[in-house]
Formats: structure tokens, C-alpha cells, sequence
């Protein structure tokens, strides 16, 4: 199997995934923008500024996330022609370290994030406080099931990358 090629086809998928925050950033951009032109209720007024931030925050993570992994990707070739062994080894603690914060931040702190801005809403009558609530939920499920997916690619990249350096 060639690692790199494998590398190189999961930092691929990966960058779709950004592409899917920045895609989600507009369409909460779009949303706002509609939200403030043609909203008559106050609920829909309310909506304007939590989709406007939830949108610009996609869009930041979108970036960053997009530039970092492909960083990541145009410094493969020259890290593994260096020594593929090192390669592996850097590949197989960055997955974990990785994964490690999806662990805790995508499958324990957002459901939780998720929970009490459930609970806030029935709670809080103020149209500004539940559009919030509503954009805020809406926000961190598209981030989590964006992440689980991006979490399930690199167990499996991870599981290539230790079969790999086992069979030498």
C-alpha cells in the first residue's frame, strides 16, 4: 500500500469537509440576509444577527481548517521522502491527538452545549434569546455531524497508517 497516496487521499476528503463548513457559513449568511429583508415577525427579526455570527463562524472554521489541511498536504510529499518511517510515526500522533479532541470536544461538550440551549428555550420567552438558542443548536449539530465524519475518516486512516508501518 502507498502511504503517501493514502495521505494524500484523506487530506483530499478532508478538505471537502472544509468546504462543507464555508458552504454552511454562506447558506447562514443567505439566511440572515433573508431574515433581515423580508422577516415581519419578531421572531424572524430575531433571527438576523444569531444566523449572521453562526455564518461568519462557519466560514472562519471553514478557512482555517482549509488552510491548515492543506498546508498539511503540500508538506507530505517533502516529510515522507525524508524518511516515511518519521512520516507515520508524526501521522499516527497527530490522528490521536486528533481524535482525542473530537472526543471530547464534538461528542461530549456540544451534545451538552446542545442540551441546554434545548432547555433554554422553553425557559426563556424572548424572541432574540430563543432565535439564539435555535441558531446555536442548528450551528453545533452541523458541526458535529460534519465532525463525526471527519472522526470516522481517520480512525480508518489511522488503522491504514499502523497496518502499514506493522508490515515492515
Amino acid at each position: 500500500m502507498d502511504i503517501l497516496k493514502t495521505s494524500t487521499d484523506w487530506a483530499r476528503a478532508e478538505l471537502l469537509s472544509n468546504g462543507l463548513f464555508a458552504l454552511f457559513g454562506v447558506m447562514f449568511l443567505v439566511a440572515s440576509l433573508l431574515f433581515w429583508s423580508k422577516g415581519e415577525t419578531d421572531i424572524a427579526k430575531a433571527f438576523v444577527f444569531p444566523m449572521l455570527v453562526a455564518g461568519v463562524l462557519m466560514l472562519v472554521l471553514g478557512g482555517g481548517l482549509f488552510y491548515g489541511t492543506w498546508k498539511s498536504l503540500a508538506g507530505f510529499p517533502t516529510t515522507f521522502a525524508d524518511d516515511d518511517a518519521r512520516f507515520v510515526a508524526l501521522e499516527v500522533e497527530r490522528v490521536d491527538r486528533t481524535i482525542a479532541q473530537y472526543g471530547t470536544a464534538v461528542f461530549n461538550v456540544m451534545p451538552l452545549m446542545i442540551s441546554v440551549a434545548a432547555l433554554l428555550i422553553i425557559f426563556v420567552h424572548s424572541p432574540d434569546w430563543r432565535a439564539a438558542f435555535i441558531t446555536a443548536i442548528i450551528f453545533l449539530s452541523l458541526i458535529m455531524l460534519i465532525d463525526s465524519n471527519a472522526n470516522a475518516r481517520l480512525e480508518d486512516y489511522k488503522t491504514k497508517l499502523v497496518s502499514t508501518s506493522s508490515s515492515r
